[in-house]
């Protein structure tokens, strides 16, 4: 698989969806996505909180993770780690996903998160089970 739509993914992933998360570009090699700042899912002071984050890094990560995958294959999270380096407190958080290792068992992804001044907000990086067809 070399290119799919990315609203074709993000349609998969209701809870993305709902949370506003929208994925611009959808590649084995890369995937990129993003997240508006809105008050209701922020923390105290106004920061967007680190769960918003990491649902975007996950999802941005799962479909780079999704779109390795061999044909009829399906894939889970079986580990994720973020590391946080700065608040977000308005504008859009920016997340571009690459495989780091893509296995037979195993898929391993590295999303960064940048705000709107390109500075690193987050870094997660995620295993991911390579489930074979059924």
């Amino acid at each position: 698989m070399t290119q799919t739509r990315p609203a074709e993914l993000t349609a998969t992933m209701p809870y993305a969806s709902r949370l506003g998360l929208t994925l611009d570009e959808a590649s084995p090699q890369r995937v990129t996505g993003s997240l508006a700042w809105a008050a209701d899912l922020c923390t105290v002071g106004g920061a967007l909180h680190g769960g918003a984050l990491m649902s975007l890094a996950d999802a941005a990560g799962a479909a780079c993770a999704y779109l390795n995958l061999p044909p009829g294959g399906s894939t889970s999270t079986i580990e994720s780690k973020t590391n946080f380096f700065r608040a977000v407190r308005g504008g859009t958080v920016h997340a571009t996903s690459r495989p780091l290792h893509v296995g037979r068992t195993l898929v391993v992804v590295q999303t960064d998160l940048h705000d709107d001044e390109h500075r690193l907000v987050a870094q997660t990086t995620q295993t991911q089970a390579v489930r074979p067809p059924s």
